[in-house]
């Protein structure tokens, strides 16, 4: 599941930062980016998220006078080159408060306390999903999936009792297994965190086989297991 974000921010350098640790970490969906406070209020009246990012000198309405306007429910981090504001902010109960310039590992976590107390208010996720084979759904324990891996239009799920060959796309995968979980690691493949044996020069090991992890999809990869 993941966790849909917008980011308020007027400095163009903070909004590139953020956007960046926010493309960094699978779980966050940015849904929009906002440089004043009048456009987000606007947004947040017609949109429901999870989490806000919220410089809180921007122009116009300030990230403060955002909150208590917007009456909003979601997780707020204040981010804030002035740390007077800190007892503001508690006060009205974010969720962290980031001082630039905060360093990726101070986002991180952030982003823990976020994903904690969303926990708490969400059930608990299905400890399986149904994929769509040519013939039926079949249901497969989350626990199960070893890795899947990208073959032209199908892909091949890997489980510890069977391969399950289907036409889903990578993209629905993503959508339906915790990234924490069962994440993706290369354009071919996703694999499940638990099961990896060990990570080598040439790539993740998995029993037998050895799993590449791309560029692309490397820094998302190392940012998951370097938080246990």
């Amino acid at each position: 599941m993941k966790i849909s974000c917008i980011i308020v921010e007027d400095e163009p350098l903070a909004m590139e930062r953020a956007k960046e640790y926010v493309e960094k970490l699978p779980y966050l969906q940015l849904l929009a980016t906002f440089d004043n406070g009048a456009d987000a209020m606007v947004y947040l009246r017609l949109h429901p998220v999870q989490l806000i990012l919220l410089d809180i000198n921007i122009p116009g309405i300030s990230g403060i006078q955002l909150l208590e306007a917007a009456n909003t429910r979601c997780e707020v981090v204040l981010i804030t080159a002035y740390e007077e504001y800190a007892v503001k902010g508690y006060e009205l109960n974010v969720t962290d408060y980031l001082l630039k310039p905060y360093t990726f590992d101070r986002f991180i976590l952030a982003m823990d306390k976020v994903q904690h107390n969303l926990q708490r208010q969400a059930p608990a996720a299905p400890a399986y999903i149904f994929i769509k084979t040519s013939w039926k759904l079949e249901k497969v324990s989350l626990d199960d999936i070893l890795y899947i891996e990208g073959r032209r239009d199908y892909r091949k799920v890997y489980t510890q009792q069977k391969q399950i060959m289907t036409l889903q796309p990578f993209g629905w995968f993503e959508q339906e297994l915790p990234p924490q979980q069962v994440c993706r690691v290369h354009k071919s493949y996703m694999v499940a965190i638990a099961k990896i044996d060990s990570i080598e020069k040439d790539g993740i090991r998995m029993g037998d086989a050895i799993i590449p992890v791309s560029e692309t999809y490397r820094k998302q990869f190392y940012a998951l297991i370097t938080r246990g």
